[in-house]
């Protein structure tokens, strides 16, 4: 069901043939993402995205739909934008590093200050472990077109490493996983949704994430 609603959304209109219909939708778009993370799922009223968005309600299902369409649209809006920045920064991860310690270094900082940061994705994130158990259909959307597409691109990062002898490693997603959990840990956790972190305690997140990880996963 949400697979033919994603590609619905997906057939838009380009910005440059028709840029009041695209600049409409996005402010549709963060206008519900706003309503979503203040009031809930359940909570939250198409009126009032569509006044807070400066369009009428029936704008509102012309463009997206109804509300479980609008969230699923959401969802794949932040996500294109965090696949978006996680692509450059997977660009800039060396081919052949000289310093594994050090590359691994700049990718947990890349990954941290650009995507796992990312204010929209952490509030939803946080939205959708309060509510999954009301809106178990949500969830389920939300992990299909959230936080899971992007796994399968970090781990072939790793893949490489092991292959290429920088890593020992018998399973590239695990591994991932594992990165990614360490290099969240030592981040502060009590500066609330809407607020990102400095930079030196990404950097401070960072080497301590890589330096437990290489431990573990790195060439004896």
């Amino acid at each position: 069901m949400y697979g033919d609603r994603m590609s619905q959304i997906a057939l838009l209109p380009t910005e440059k043939a028709f840029p009041r219909a695209v600049a409409k939708r996005q402010a549709i778009l963060d206008a519900a993402k706003r309503a979503f993370v203040r009031d809930g799922v359940g909570g939250a009223s198409i009126d009032a995205i569509a006044v807070d968005a400066g369009v009428s309600r029936q704008t509102v299902y012309n463009q997206i739909g109804d509300k479980d369409q609008l969230f699923v649209a959401v969802v794949e809006d932040v996500t294109a934008r965090s696949s978006a920045s996680l692509m450059q920064v997977l660009q800039s991860f060396p081919d052949r590093p000289d310093d594994i310690d050090q590359a691994l270094t700049n990718f947990a900082e890349g990954l941290l200050g650009r995507c796992m940061c990312d204010i929209d994705g952490r509030a939803l994130a946080s939205l959708m472990q309060r509510e999954a158990h009301r809106w178990p259909h949500l969830f389920t959307a939300w992990k299909e077109y959230g936080p899971g597409k992007d796994w399968p691109v970090i781990a072939a990062v790793f893949a490489k490493l092991g292959y290429d002898g920088y890593l020992e490693i018998d399973d590239a997603s695990l591994a991932a996983r594992h990165f990614m959990a360490l290099i969240n840990a030592d981040l502060p956790k009590d500066e609330g949704l809407c607020t990102r972190p400095s930079e030196a305690a990404v950097q401070k997140a960072a080497k301590a994430g890589v330096g437990t990880f290489l431990r573990a996963f790195g060439k004896r």
